[in-house]
């Protein structure tokens, strides 16, 4: 990138995280704006795609991942009786490659200290506290203001910060995630012995119960219910009685959980951005521009994709931006959406109590994430 020397990344989630490394190891001068005040240490688990892994070895971070999650390759489809009877065991596909897991589970904030880990290493820099409430873009240079008043200019702007992305709308981008009507309870629990993989739940007392291994000790277990307001203080207790409809690892799951369990709630949303990804010289990349509920688990790997392909084409020559940022929207867009729509799919079929094939949809998306963003 003879043209770009510096570059301001808005958001220090997987997506900045990711953009931001890459381009320091191509020498680019990388700051990270990022609102709050400081690492964020807390969060439930995460999983993690073979895509994704892909990726990350790409960050050289993939020993950490590794050291630190839990792989499997297979995932379990459970009866919602009271023994939670194992239906079928799937080999799942190996997306990233024959030569790494199909599939690891690891903590959130593990995950993302070890990224903010390996961009300290590589000469990039997270400034805290950094709201940007305002960009002024010019052929030139793109300026992020911050609510202190800071003004800071850099020769494009990458914006990640998340599906309800304050700079989508400063960017004159009218598109609001659509809640999908279901809601997930989330905690981290001690694993049971028998949990070495993600096993589902369909039916049953809520539409979907999960859980994932995160480590040798530790699991995130889910539970999805039909979205309401719920009181995240009486979190615990919520998920306690919910759990205890479900047999199987389910009811040591329920056991393990008291008054001082982290309890998670969030809606499932939806949305993609169809028209262009970038206004002058900023672009925006992952959850900002496409979040597809986690029915699939590919939201971390679109992030992760979006950031290696928009690093690349950046790469690939001294093009004006405009091109560079519409031949990244070229390359991403239709492999997003699939992704936001089969995910979509799968929560329709909850709310609407229809039994469609989720083994074919799960499928299908993974052959087409197999191959190379």
């Amino acid at each position: 990138m003879p043209s770009t020397k510096k570059v301001g990344i808005i958001g220090a989630g997987i997506a900045g995280l990711s953009a931001g490394i890459l381009l320091a190891d191509r020498g680019i001068d990388v700051e990270i704006l990022e609102r709050a005040d400081g690492p964020r240490t807390v969060g439930s688990g995460i999983t993690l795609q073979g895509n994704a892994l892909r990726i990350l070895r790409q960050l050289g971070v993939w020993d950490r991942i590794e050291a630190r999650g839990y792989s499997f390759d297979t995932v379990g489809l459970r009866a919602p009786d009271p023994e939670a009877t194992v239906l079928v065991v799937m080999n799942d596909v190996r997306t990233g490659g024959d030569d790494l897991p199909a599939t690891v589970g690891m903590h959130r904030p593990e995950l993302a200290a070890i990224l903010r880990d390996r961009l300290d290493a590589a000469g990039g820099l997270i400034l805290y506290g950094a709201d940007v409430v305002g960009i002024d873009s010019s052929a030139d240079t793109a300026t992020a203001v911050t609510a202190s008043g800071d003004r800071r200019s850099y020769d494009l702007l990458i914006a990640a910060d998340g599906i309800n992305s304050p700079t989508r709308g400063l960017l004159g981008i009218d598109i609001t995630p659509r809640p999908t009507g279901v809601g997930a309870w989330r905690v981290v629990v001690p694993r049971p012995a028998d949990v070495v993989r993600t096993d589902l739940i369909y039916g049953g007392p809520h539409h979907l119960a999960g859980y994932c291994p995160t480590g040798d000790d530790s699991i995130y277990a889910y539970i999805v219910e039909d979205a309401q307001v719920r009181d995240s203080a009486q979190g615990p207790l919520i998920v306690k009685e919910l759990a205890a409809g479900y047999g199987g690892p389910w009811k040591q799951i329920a056991e393990s959980i008291d008054e001082r369990t982290p309890a998670n709630y969030t809606w499932f949303t939806t949305h993609v951005v169809d028209g262009p990804w970038h206004r002058d010289r900023v672009v925006l990349i992952g959850d900002a521009i496409h979040n597809c509920p986690p029915t699939i688990a590919q939201g971390a790997a679109m992030a992760l994709e979006d950031a290696a392909v928009l690093v690349e084409e950046l790469c690939a020559c001294d093009a004006p931006l405009d091109a560079v940022f519409t031949r990244f929207r070229e390359r991403r867009f239709e492999r997003a959406k699939t992704v936001v729509e089969s995910s979509t799919q799968l929560v329709q079929w909850m709310v609407d109590g229809h039994r469609g094939d989720v083994a074919e949809v799960i499928q299908r998306v993974a052959h087409m994430v197999k191959e190379p963003a």
